[in-house]
């Protein structure tokens, strides 16, 4: 397995070996052991599939308390992945780190837990997998505007589909620093 970190301290970027031949593919996506050599927990407790069509855009999502890390992968389509730290106290605190996954390269997206995430699908459809650390918990649940302009993300949609609920979000600048995962590293 090839691993790529990227600017924000534990967030990487996993491309597994995919073995490929004329009847398809196989992708080994967890193997508790060879994952917790590269720093991830070793328990997972809820796994997640979700479908979206072209320019939908989910997140930027965050629990605290249960905060959630999430081993993401993309099995059909492409989306663009981000997270974003909001830790409080997090020398990385309000920076963006995001990777195109799709269904051709099955590369996966680890994001830790305290940091936002979310993502836009780029193609037709996307088939979306992601395995929580902690169990979805609504009264924990809140999230970052996606179009925060403190965080400046480059979305590559022009007009992105986004639900009520995430349009209503708010900008990272607004939420109270007790509502945030604390950094402890």
């Amino acid at each position: 397995m090839n691993v790529i970190p990227t600017a924000l301290p534990g967030v990487l970027i996993l491309e597994p070996r995919v073995f490929r031949d004329g009847r398809g593919w196989f992708v080994e996506t967890w193997q508790a052991e060879r994952y917790a050599a590269l720093g991830l927990p070793s328990t997972f407790v809820q796994d997640n599939v979700s479908r979206s069509g072209r320019d939908v855009l989910r997140g930027l999502h965050v629990q605290n308390p249960r905060p959630q890390g999430k081993l993401v992968t993309v099995l059909e389509g492409t989306v663009w992945d981000v997270a974003v730290d909001v830790r409080r106290g997090s020398p990385t605190f309000g920076k963006w780190a995001a990777v195109e996954l799709s269904g051709e390269t099955l590369r996966q997206f680890w994001v830790p837990a305290g940091f936002a995430h979310g993502f836009l699908v780029r193609t037709e459809s996307a088939v979306f997998s992601y395995k929580c650390t902690d169990g979805y918990a609504a009264a924990a649940e809140f999230g970052v505007r996606w179009d925060d302009p403190d965080l400046a993300i480059p979305w590559p949609s022009t007009s992105p589909i986004v639900s009520d609920k995430d349009a209503a979000l708010p900008f990272l600048r607004d939420i109270a620093p007790d509502r945030l995962v604390a950094f402890d590293g």
